[in-house]
């Protein structure tokens, strides 16, 4: 009897050991695998490593940090709603299809002034090689990310350069049905 209640409470104690540290794991600033990071913590984050790659003293790094999330925060609030509700390109009218392209030129010039207003306030506090190696390492960020997002993570091909014909087996063939056979060398 006794036996039996020592190996009960050795495994009720590695029970509990092992949900302690589980639990201290989690209570850290990086989140665990299965939690995501919200857009604020990855635009802090990338803030961060943009400051340090750029060695900015730590006044000029708070402010920095302040400004990107704030720039990033309205940025994407300009993100167009309703994503999904497009229709097929090939199935629009061309009233759909002027309205789509003109709300992508009221989107874009929309980036183009958030883009210049934030400049403006960068440049109160950076030079402009700085503020042009922030632009450069956030766009390698994004493009890390890309390569990294949940899509590719499901075997999908990512929203980069297309191959002619915008799909990503378009071009592997030699122009014939991928379902021909080769001919044979003789």
């Amino acid at each position: 009897m006794k036996k039996v209640f020592r190996i009960l409470l050795t495994t009720i104690m590695m029970v509990a050991f092992s949900t302690a540290v589980s639990a201290q794991e989690n209570n850290g600033q990086q989140p665990s695998k299965k939690q995501r990071m919200s857009r604020e913590q990855m635009a802090e984050m990338q803030a961060k490593h943009i400051s340090r790659q750029l060695a900015l003293d730590d006044a000029t790094s708070q402010k920095f940090i302040e400004t990107f999330c704030a720039y990033q925060k309205e940025l994407w609030a300009l993100r167009p709603q309703g994503k999904g509700k497009h229709k097929n390109r090939a199935e629009m009218t061309d009233a759909e299809a002027e309205k789509a392209i003109k709300d992508q030129f009221d989107h874009s010039q929309k980036v183009l002034t958030l883009r210049q207003d934030y400049y403006n306030k960068y440049s109160k506090f950076l030079s402009a090689k700085q503020i042009q190696r922030v632009y450069d390492l956030e766009k390698q960020s994004m493009n890390r990310l890309a390569k990294r997002g949940p899509a590719n993570q499901r075997g999908k091909w990512n929203a980069g350069p297309r191959p002619k014909g915008g799909h990503p087996n378009a071009g592997k063939h030699d122009g014939k049905s991928p379902r021909q056979p080769k001919p044979q060398k003789q």
